[in-house]
């Protein structure tokens, strides 16, 4: 999976449009292969950016789960130890 693409359902407060927007655009990136479209797929690739948002946005709203809501700055503390972890030197 994209790397830049991030769990973004139980969290308190609920992912924001930007979130699932960026999400979307990694999304739509890496399938597409390419970072910046020509001008002739630009249309398209924004539409897909927009269906594939719509499409988490409903997702994540209908989503139901019993376990308690994640915190951002814990699952961001624990992601730093992991990449410390990854790129640690000598590895």
């Amino acid at each position: 999976m994209c790397r830049s693409i991030h769990p973004l359902h139980n969290f308190e407060p609920p992912a924001t449009n930007d979130e699932v927007e960026a999400a979307a655009l990694q999304y739509v990136r890496k399938i597409s292969g390419t970072t910046r479209p020509s001008a002739a797929n630009r249309e398209a690739f924004d539409e897909a950016v927009r269906a594939v948002a719509e499409a988490t946005r409903e997702l994540l709203d209908r989503l139901v789960t019993t376990a308690a809501p994640r915190d951002r700055e814990i699952e961001a503390a624990k992601a730093r130890a992991r990449a410390a972890q990854r790129y640690a030197p000598g590895r």
